[in-house]
């Protein structure tokens, strides 16, 4: 954003043309799309090669240690995250033309509070494949590759959850100053009622001395 530009809870008020370049070099953008990429490839691993055939039966059983509520909550995290970032990334590109500040800030809290939530979810989710497939590793038969990949990407989604959750918080606090400093407290402001609760009344410092009036009242002479 240039400097001196007219800006609310990180973007410039509403009234500007789209730039696709701007957009995508935006920081919190980058880091949507890399969390983007990291959801799709935990949960594309684990519906394609997450559930082999039992030994002991012809049930599928999940590859981190036959514990399929693993595979569920791994699957589950990652659609979330991927259906969020694709939601988010459309209301980052809306929000340079929404011009309601009310609607900005919902949507920066709401970013917010689903950033940080899923940054520790998915935080749980790399402890819970990461812990299970150490259990499960003596079977040879099990595909490790894209064992692996779910938990490397579980634990690289962590801090680009965790530094959306920065950025959001950085533009809610931006958007709070923006506006406190949009109201001055009541200087200049010529519309303030006086304070003594009644207008000030200023006699004029010179007034034409009256003649003197007669007896009677009708003038110097009294007649």
């Amino acid at each position: 954003m240039e400097p001196g530009t007219a800006s609310a809870y990180g973007a410039s008020l509403a009234g500007g043309s789209f730039d696709f370049m701007t957009f995508i070099k935006q920081p919190h953008t980058m880091l949507r799309l890399l969390s983007w990429v990291c959801a799709v490839v935990v949960f594309a691993c684990i519906t394609a090669e997450g559930y082999i055939n039992s030994s002991h039966s012809s049930e599928l059983m999940c590859i981190f240690n036959g514990n399929d509520g693993v595979c569920h909550f791994a699957v589950g995290v990652g659609v979330l995250a991927f259906l969020a970032c694709v939601a988010f990334l459309v209301l980052d590109a809306y929000f340079p033309q929404i011009s309601n500040a009310k609607e900005r800030k919902h949507i920066v809290m709401a970013d917010l509070a689903f950033s940080g939530l899923w940054a520790g979810l998915w935080f749980v989710c790399f402890c819970l494949l990461a812990n299970q497939w150490s259990l499960s590793q003596t079977n040879e038969a099990l595909p490790a590759s894209a064992a692996r990949a779910t938990i490397a990407f579980s634990f690289f989604s962590v801090p680009a959850w965790g530094l959306l959750a920065v950025f959001a918080l950085r533009r809610y606090r931006q958007g709070v100053s923006d506006r406190s400093q949009s109201y001055p407290d009541g200087v200049h402001d010529h519309s303030t009622p006086d304070p003594s609760g009644t207008e000030a009344f200023q006699q004029p410092s010179f007034l034409p001395n009256p003649e003197p009036q007669g007896e009677g009242g009708y003038g110097p002479s009294g007649f």
